[in-house]
């Protein structure tokens, strides 16, 4: 049985690369503990290094469960974090980003790259679309987002989405304020169904 079978946890998306300054990985240290104080499971990628790593490591270091969902050639290089609770492995991709959403009640994404957009993105479409009814969290760590926050309210300015849109994400600037609007009562959105994991 799964961790977050009897609670849904919160996914964190954000960058797994080593290289990065110390106010993120400080970051993203502080959101993994933060979740294991509010007792809440810590839903991840489950990779070994950057700001995954670190939020994993945060959380352990309070005692709580870390979930990481990895792609099993991930797995066979030896990818995945190595203190993880529980390790889940999918056969690809897409089915990876299904399973951490579908396991979720909140999503928060700190900063990273192309794989945290993706990931981030399709959450919210997803959101817009009614089929994940959590919480969608952008951790504004050090203005990383304005350039994104930009252009996201350029999309409403030029009608490429509803103006109401803006209330699919939540900015934070803190981790204090991401954690507290991660777990506020969900606004569902309409034409909820379950996920389609076996459509990706």
């Amino acid at each position: 049985m799964s961790i977050t079978d009897s609670k849904k946890g919160v996914v964190v998306y954000c960058g797994s690369s080593s290289q990065l300054d110390k106010k993120y990985v400080d970051a993203a240290y502080s959101l993994g503990q933060a979740l294991a104080k509010a007792g809440v499971p810590l839903v991840s990628g489950g990779g070994r290094g950057g700001l995954m790593a670190a939020a994993i490591d945060g959380a352990l270091s309070e005692g709580g469960d870390t979930v990481g969902v990895l792609p099993d050639f991930m797995v066979e290089r030896g990818w995945n974090h190595p203190n993880l609770t529980e390790m889940i492995v999918t056969d690809s991709m897409h089915t990876r980003k299904a399973t951490m959403a579908q396991m979720s009640c909140a999503a928060i994404a700190l900063p990273g790259g192309c794989g945290t957009f993706d990931e981030l993105f399709e959450i919210i479409t997803w959101r817009q679309l009614g089929l994940y009814q959590g919480n969608v969290v952008i951790l504004n760590v050090d203005h990383y987002y304005d350039p994104l926050i930009e252009m996201l309210e350029r999309m409403m300015q030029e009608h490429f989405m509803n103006p109401d849109h803006a209330n699919l994400w939540h900015i934070a600037s803190s981790v204090e304020d991401a954690v507290a609007h991660a777990l506020r009562p969900i606004e569902i959105r309409p034409f909820s169904q379950k996920l389609p994991i076996e459509k990706y």
